[in-house]
């Protein structure tokens, strides 16, 4: 089976409505997400993303430029064996990811795991929002 896995996805918006829905839907209300004056006196200078608002655009961004494999049925999100928040993604900022297939294994018939090294660019920024090692289940 032959997979194509490396690839940088086009830019997202993470605006102030994409921040506040999510806050919505988390019960994650902390004021550096939702009170832009709270927050400007904060180290940020103003409102940011989640972390998980951030880790949660990732499959959006995979659905770009991530080839299915030939003849899969599904593919199942499987947990990260490592993720880091590296800078704080603010309000109004366009982030984009960019993925390398490290593994590509047979666990057994028709089941194989993917494992996808992925960064998280904020467009301006000289560090990232995130980096991980994210783990998918391809089921053929």
């Amino acid at each position: 089976m032959q997979v194509r896995g490396d690839g940088t996805s086009g830019w997202i918006l993470v605006d102030q409505a994409m921040i506040d829905a999510f806050a919505a839907a988390t019960g994650d209300r902390q004021f550096i997400h939702v009170d832009p004056a709270a927050a400007a006196a904060s180290p940020f200078g103003g409102t940011v993303a989640h972390g998980l608002l951030t880790l949660s655009l990732l499959p959006a961004m995979a659905a770009e430029v991530l080839e299915r494999p030939a003849g899969a049925q599904m593919s199942v999100n499987y947990g990260f064996d490592r993720v880091r928040f590296v800078a704080p993604v603010r309000s109004g900022a366009r982030v984009r990811g960019h993925f390398t297939l490290t593994s590509f294994e047979e666990q057994k018939p028709g089941r194989y795991q993917a494992r996808l090294g992925v960064t998280v660019e904020i467009e301006g920024e000289p560090k990232p929002a995130l980096t991980a090692d994210w783990l998918t289940l391809v089921f053929v």
